[in-house]
Protein backbone atom coordinates (compact mmCIF):
# COMPACT_ATOMS: atom_id res chain seq x y z
CA UNK A 1 0.00 0.00 0.00
CA UNK A 2 2.73 2.31 0.63
CA UNK A 3 3.92 2.89 -3.11
CA UNK A 4 0.27 3.59 -3.96
CA UNK A 5 0.26 6.34 -1.01
CA UNK A 6 3.21 8.15 -2.28
CA UNK A 7 1.37 7.77 -5.98
CA UNK A 8 -1.49 9.09 -4.35
CA UNK A 9 0.33 12.41 -2.83
CA UNK A 10 2.65 13.23 -5.46
CA UNK A 11 0.24 13.14 -8.64
CA UNK A 12 -1.43 16.55 -9.68
CA UNK A 13 -4.45 15.26 -11.69
CA UNK A 14 -5.95 11.71 -11.25
CA UNK A 15 -9.12 9.88 -13.49
CA UNK A 16 -10.67 7.57 -11.20
CA UNK A 17 -13.04 4.93 -12.81
CA UNK A 18 -15.04 1.86 -12.24
CA UNK A 19 -16.44 -0.93 -14.21
CA UNK A 20 -19.48 -0.89 -16.46
CA UNK A 21 -22.73 -1.16 -15.13
CA UNK A 22 -21.71 -0.21 -12.05
CA UNK A 23 -23.01 -1.64 -9.24
CA UNK A 24 -23.27 0.27 -5.11
CA UNK A 25 -19.40 -0.82 -4.89
CA UNK A 26 -18.01 0.76 -7.79
CA UNK A 27 -19.88 3.53 -7.13
CA UNK A 28 -19.17 3.93 -3.38
CA UNK A 29 -15.39 3.17 -3.59
CA UNK A 30 -15.37 5.76 -6.61
CA UNK A 31 -17.50 8.49 -5.22
CA UNK A 32 -15.02 7.89 -1.48
CA UNK A 33 -11.54 8.08 -2.96
CA UNK A 34 -12.43 10.64 -5.22
CA UNK A 35 -13.75 12.92 -2.44
CA UNK A 36 -11.08 12.29 -0.48
CA UNK A 37 -8.15 13.04 -3.09
CA UNK A 38 -10.34 16.16 -3.58
CA UNK A 39 -9.79 17.05 0.24
CA UNK A 40 -6.18 16.56 -0.40
CA UNK A 41 -6.45 19.56 -3.24
CA UNK A 42 -5.49 16.93 -5.59
CA UNK A 43 -7.57 17.79 -9.85
CA UNK A 44 -9.80 14.58 -9.97
CA UNK A 45 -12.15 13.47 -12.72
CA UNK A 46 -14.51 10.76 -11.88
CA UNK A 47 -15.58 8.60 -14.81
CA UNK A 48 -18.25 5.48 -15.70
CA UNK A 49 -18.87 5.49 -18.97
CA UNK A 50 -22.12 3.65 -18.20
CA UNK A 51 -25.33 5.22 -16.93
CA UNK A 52 -25.61 4.96 -12.66
CA UNK A 53 -28.69 3.29 -11.45
CA UNK A 54 -31.17 4.79 -10.30
CA UNK A 55 -31.67 3.28 -6.63
CA UNK A 56 -28.03 5.53 -5.91
CA UNK A 57 -29.00 8.90 -6.94
CA UNK A 58 -29.53 9.83 -3.38
CA UNK A 59 -25.64 9.30 -2.88
CA UNK A 60 -23.97 12.67 -2.37
CA UNK A 61 -21.90 14.45 -4.80
CA UNK A 62 -22.90 11.37 -7.42
CA UNK A 63 -23.26 14.12 -9.94
CA UNK A 64 -19.64 14.40 -9.51
CA UNK A 65 -19.53 10.82 -11.36
CA UNK A 66 -19.19 11.54 -15.41
CA UNK A 67 -19.95 9.54 -18.40
CA UNK A 68 -16.60 10.65 -20.34
CA UNK A 69 -13.02 10.66 -19.01
CA UNK A 70 -11.40 14.21 -20.58
CA UNK A 71 -8.98 14.77 -22.24
CA UNK A 72 -6.57 11.51 -21.32
CA UNK A 73 -2.93 13.45 -21.83
CA UNK A 74 -3.60 15.58 -19.14
CA UNK A 75 -3.52 13.35 -16.70
CA UNK A 76 -0.34 11.45 -14.63
CA UNK A 77 -2.34 8.69 -12.76
CA UNK A 78 -5.29 6.75 -13.17
CA UNK A 79 -7.06 4.68 -10.39
CA UNK A 80 -9.25 1.80 -11.48
CA UNK A 81 -11.73 0.48 -8.76
CA UNK A 82 -13.33 -2.87 -8.41
CA UNK A 83 -12.34 -4.15 -11.56
CA UNK A 84 -10.96 -7.35 -12.28
CA UNK A 85 -9.60 -6.64 -15.82
CA UNK A 86 -9.19 -3.18 -17.26
CA UNK A 87 -11.69 -4.21 -20.28
CA UNK A 88 -14.25 -4.13 -17.57
CA UNK A 89 -13.89 -0.07 -17.15
CA UNK A 90 -15.53 -0.03 -21.45
CA UNK A 91 -14.26 2.16 -24.50
CA UNK A 92 -11.67 4.02 -22.70
CA UNK A 93 -9.19 0.92 -21.75
CA UNK A 94 -6.69 1.38 -24.18
CA UNK A 95 -6.37 5.08 -24.08
CA UNK A 96 -6.72 4.78 -20.10
CA UNK A 97 -3.58 1.93 -20.15
CA UNK A 98 -1.05 4.66 -21.66
CA UNK A 99 -1.64 7.19 -18.56
CA UNK A 100 1.67 7.36 -16.96
CA UNK A 101 0.94 5.50 -14.04
CA UNK A 102 -2.31 3.15 -13.56
CA UNK A 103 -3.08 1.50 -10.07
CA UNK A 104 -5.89 -1.26 -9.29
CA UNK A 105 -7.59 -1.01 -6.32
CA UNK A 106 -9.60 -4.41 -6.15
CA UNK A 107 -10.88 -7.51 -4.18
CA UNK A 108 -12.11 -9.52 -6.97
CA UNK A 109 -9.37 -13.05 -6.68
CA UNK A 110 -9.75 -13.15 -10.56
CA UNK A 111 -8.00 -9.63 -10.72
CA UNK A 112 -5.44 -9.68 -13.59
CA UNK A 113 -2.84 -7.65 -11.79
CA UNK A 114 -2.85 -4.48 -14.34
CA UNK A 115 -1.17 -1.79 -13.58
CA UNK A 116 1.70 -0.40 -12.33
CA UNK A 117 0.60 -0.54 -8.75
CA UNK A 118 -1.58 -3.13 -7.64
CA UNK A 119 -3.91 -3.34 -4.23
CA UNK A 120 -5.62 -6.53 -4.28
CA UNK A 121 -7.34 -8.17 -1.43
CA UNK A 122 -9.92 -10.84 -1.99
CA UNK A 123 -10.57 -10.90 1.69
CA UNK A 124 -12.20 -7.29 1.66
CA UNK A 125 -15.68 -7.97 2.22
CA UNK A 126 -16.22 -4.76 -0.72
CA UNK A 127 -13.60 -2.41 -2.97
CA UNK A 128 -15.28 0.42 -0.90
CA UNK A 129 -13.37 -1.50 2.40
CA UNK A 130 -9.71 -0.89 0.77
CA UNK A 131 -10.52 2.61 -0.22
CA UNK A 132 -11.45 3.33 3.53
CA UNK A 133 -8.18 1.77 4.28
CA UNK A 134 -6.16 4.49 2.23
CA UNK A 135 -8.69 7.18 3.49
CA UNK A 136 -7.40 6.40 6.89
CA UNK A 137 -3.92 6.06 5.55
CA UNK A 138 -3.85 9.36 3.95
CA UNK A 139 -5.11 10.60 6.93
CA UNK A 140 -7.77 12.86 5.25
CA UNK A 141 -10.93 13.77 7.84
CA UNK A 142 -13.95 11.27 7.08
CA UNK A 143 -17.19 13.18 5.61
CA UNK A 144 -20.39 13.16 6.13
CA UNK A 145 -20.73 11.95 1.61
CA UNK A 146 -17.90 9.95 2.14
CA UNK A 147 -19.54 7.94 5.02
CA UNK A 148 -22.58 7.10 2.58
CA UNK A 149 -20.48 6.29 -0.06
CA UNK A 150 -18.20 3.50 2.06
CA UNK A 151 -21.28 2.55 3.90
CA UNK A 152 -23.45 1.87 0.25
CA UNK A 153 -20.54 0.02 -1.17
CA UNK A 154 -19.99 -2.42 1.80
CA UNK A 155 -23.86 -2.69 2.35
CA UNK A 156 -24.38 -3.78 -1.23
CA UNK A 157 -21.23 -5.69 -1.63
CA UNK A 158 -22.50 -7.41 1.57
CA UNK A 159 -26.42 -8.11 0.15
CA UNK A 160 -26.79 -5.85 3.48
CA UNK A 161 -25.05 -7.82 5.01
CA UNK A 162 -26.30 -11.63 4.50
CA UNK A 163 -23.52 -12.53 1.79
CA UNK A 164 -20.89 -15.17 2.82
CA UNK A 165 -17.75 -11.93 2.75
CA UNK A 166 -19.54 -10.61 5.54
CA UNK A 167 -16.57 -9.91 8.07
CA UNK A 168 -16.27 -8.13 11.66
CA UNK A 169 -14.38 -5.92 8.94
CA UNK A 170 -17.59 -4.82 7.23
CA UNK A 171 -19.57 -4.29 10.64
CA UNK A 172 -16.86 -2.14 12.17
CA UNK A 173 -16.64 0.13 9.41
CA UNK A 174 -19.96 -0.06 8.53
CA UNK A 175 -20.93 1.28 12.46
CA UNK A 176 -17.73 3.72 12.36
CA UNK A 177 -19.47 5.58 8.45
CA UNK A 178 -22.99 5.51 10.85
CA UNK A 179 -21.43 7.68 13.44
CA UNK A 180 -19.81 9.93 10.89
CA UNK A 181 -23.29 10.34 9.57
CA UNK A 182 -24.42 7.65 6.89
CA UNK A 183 -28.32 6.84 7.53
CA UNK A 184 -28.68 3.43 6.96
CA UNK A 185 -32.20 3.60 6.85
CA UNK A 186 -31.75 5.68 4.32
CA UNK A 187 -29.29 3.55 2.51
CA UNK A 188 -31.52 0.61 3.02
CA UNK A 189 -34.50 2.28 1.84
CA UNK A 190 -33.27 3.98 -1.59
CA UNK A 191 -31.13 0.72 -2.52
CA UNK A 192 -33.65 -2.14 -2.00
CA UNK A 193 -37.21 -0.56 -1.01
CA UNK A 194 -37.69 2.37 -3.89
CA UNK A 195 -38.65 0.84 -7.35
CA UNK A 196 -39.86 2.32 -10.34
CA UNK A 197 -43.55 1.46 -12.08
CA UNK A 198 -41.15 1.06 -15.39
CA UNK A 199 -39.04 -1.10 -13.53
CA UNK A 200 -41.80 -3.22 -12.69
CA UNK A 201 -43.27 -3.80 -16.00
CA UNK A 202 -39.46 -4.36 -16.78
CA UNK A 203 -39.44 -7.10 -14.00
CA UNK A 204 -42.55 -8.73 -15.16
CA UNK A 205 -40.90 -9.55 -18.41
CA UNK A 206 -38.24 -11.24 -17.00
CA UNK A 207 -39.36 -13.03 -14.97
CA UNK A 208 -41.80 -14.41 -18.03
CA UNK A 209 -37.76 -15.32 -19.35
CA UNK A 210 -37.02 -17.81 -16.17
CA UNK A 211 -35.91 -21.30 -17.09
CA UNK A 212 -35.04 -23.95 -14.55
CA UNK A 213 -33.01 -26.65 -15.87
CA UNK A 214 -34.37 -30.45 -14.87
CA UNK A 215 -32.49 -30.85 -11.93
CA UNK A 216 -33.64 -27.68 -10.07
CA UNK A 217 -30.12 -26.21 -9.61
CA UNK A 218 -29.90 -23.53 -12.91
CA UNK A 219 -31.86 -20.51 -13.66
CA UNK A 220 -31.76 -18.35 -16.41
CA UNK A 221 -33.37 -15.26 -17.24
CA UNK A 222 -33.09 -13.23 -20.64
CA UNK A 223 -33.09 -9.37 -21.23
CA UNK A 224 -33.33 -8.35 -24.94
CA UNK A 225 -33.33 -4.77 -25.81
CA UNK A 226 -36.76 -5.09 -27.25
CA UNK A 227 -37.60 -5.46 -23.21
CA UNK A 228 -35.75 -2.52 -22.28
CA UNK A 229 -37.08 -0.17 -24.90
CA UNK A 230 -40.53 -1.48 -24.71
CA UNK A 231 -40.55 -0.60 -20.99
CA UNK A 232 -39.02 2.42 -21.47
CA UNK A 233 -35.67 1.50 -18.89
CA UNK A 234 -32.15 1.01 -19.32
CA UNK A 235 -29.31 -1.57 -18.21
CA UNK A 236 -28.85 0.68 -15.03
CA UNK A 237 -32.68 -0.37 -13.88
CA UNK A 238 -31.39 -4.33 -14.28
CA UNK A 239 -29.34 -3.85 -11.16
CA UNK A 240 -30.11 -6.46 -8.45
CA UNK A 241 -32.43 -7.93 -10.38
CA UNK A 242 -30.97 -11.68 -10.66
CA UNK A 243 -31.43 -12.00 -7.52
CA UNK A 244 -35.11 -13.03 -8.19
CA UNK A 245 -33.72 -16.05 -9.91
CA UNK A 246 -31.45 -16.04 -7.94
CA UNK A 247 -34.08 -17.19 -4.35
CA UNK A 248 -36.33 -20.12 -6.72
CA UNK A 249 -36.64 -22.79 -4.33
CA UNK A 250 -33.23 -25.70 -4.93
CA UNK A 251 -31.59 -22.90 -7.37
CA UNK A 252 -27.63 -23.03 -6.88
CA UNK A 253 -27.08 -20.53 -9.78
CA UNK A 254 -28.45 -18.16 -11.47
CA UNK A 255 -27.71 -16.54 -14.76
CA UNK A 256 -28.92 -13.38 -16.30
CA UNK A 257 -28.30 -13.08 -19.64
CA UNK A 258 -28.37 -9.24 -21.89
CA UNK A 259 -28.24 -8.15 -25.11
CA UNK A 260 -26.16 -5.50 -25.05
CA UNK A 261 -26.78 -2.79 -27.55
CA UNK A 262 -24.85 -2.45 -30.73
CA UNK A 263 -22.57 -5.40 -29.75
CA UNK A 264 -19.25 -6.33 -31.87
CA UNK A 265 -19.47 -9.50 -32.54
CA UNK A 266 -20.42 -11.20 -36.50
CA UNK A 267 -22.92 -11.57 -38.44
CA UNK A 268 -23.94 -15.19 -36.34
CA UNK A 269 -25.29 -14.20 -32.77
CA UNK A 270 -25.34 -10.92 -30.31
CA UNK A 271 -23.17 -9.58 -27.90
CA UNK A 272 -24.45 -11.01 -24.23
CA UNK A 273 -23.19 -10.21 -21.11
CA UNK A 274 -23.96 -12.93 -18.70
CA UNK A 275 -24.01 -12.05 -14.86
CA UNK A 276 -23.99 -15.36 -13.15
CA UNK A 277 -24.70 -15.40 -8.95
CA UNK A 278 -24.86 -18.19 -6.59
CA UNK A 279 -26.26 -19.45 -3.17
CA UNK A 280 -22.34 -19.32 -2.24
CA UNK A 281 -22.00 -23.26 -2.44
CA UNK A 282 -20.53 -22.90 -5.87
CA UNK A 283 -18.03 -20.79 -6.83
CA UNK A 284 -19.02 -18.88 -10.23
CA UNK A 285 -15.86 -17.13 -10.52
CA UNK A 286 -14.50 -20.35 -11.92
CA UNK A 287 -17.34 -20.66 -14.32
CA UNK A 288 -17.17 -17.17 -15.65
CA UNK A 289 -12.70 -17.68 -15.78
CA UNK A 290 -13.63 -20.58 -18.66
CA UNK A 291 -15.48 -17.69 -20.50
CA UNK A 292 -12.77 -14.90 -19.85
CA UNK A 293 -14.57 -13.76 -17.21
CA UNK A 294 -14.16 -13.43 -13.32
CA UNK A 295 -15.70 -12.14 -9.96
CA UNK A 296 -15.94 -13.64 -6.78
CA UNK A 297 -17.29 -16.83 -5.50
CA UNK A 298 -20.59 -15.70 -5.29
CA UNK A 299 -21.12 -12.84 -8.18
CA UNK A 300 -19.36 -13.08 -11.01
CA UNK A 301 -20.08 -12.36 -15.44
CA UNK A 302 -18.38 -12.86 -18.68
CA UNK A 303 -19.14 -11.20 -22.09
CA UNK A 304 -19.46 -13.68 -24.86
CA UNK A 305 -20.57 -13.47 -28.78
CA UNK A 306 -23.24 -16.07 -29.32
CA UNK A 307 -27.11 -17.09 -30.25
CA UNK A 308 -28.67 -17.22 -27.92
CA UNK A 309 -29.99 -21.09 -28.18
CA UNK A 310 -26.17 -21.96 -28.26
CA UNK A 311 -25.14 -19.89 -25.03
CA UNK A 312 -28.16 -21.42 -22.85
CA UNK A 313 -27.15 -24.74 -24.00
CA UNK A 314 -23.10 -23.99 -23.18
CA UNK A 315 -24.89 -22.67 -19.73
CA UNK A 316 -26.89 -26.44 -19.24
CA UNK A 317 -24.13 -28.08 -19.03
CA UNK A 318 -22.89 -26.36 -16.26
CA UNK A 319 -25.89 -27.50 -14.50
CA UNK A 320 -24.36 -31.53 -14.22
CA UNK A 321 -21.12 -29.95 -12.05
CA UNK A 322 -23.38 -28.29 -9.50
CA UNK A 323 -23.52 -29.82 -6.21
Amino acid sequence: MEQILTQLKKSKRLLLASHLHPDGDAIGSLLALGLALEAMKKDVQLFNESSLPAVYHFLPSIHRIKPYPGEMETYDTAVILDCSDLQRIGDAAEAVSRIPTVINIDHHITNTRFGNFQLIDAKASATAEIIYRIIKALDVPVTMAMAYAIYTGIMADTGSFRFSNTTPDAFRICHEMVEFGADAHKVAHHVYETISLSRIKLLNMLFDTIEVTEDGKLSIMTLTQHMLNATGTEIADVNGLINYAKRIENVKVAALLYERKNGRCPKKGSHYHVSLRSDGAVDVSFIAAEFGGGGHVSAAGFDICSTLPDLKKRLYTISSRIR
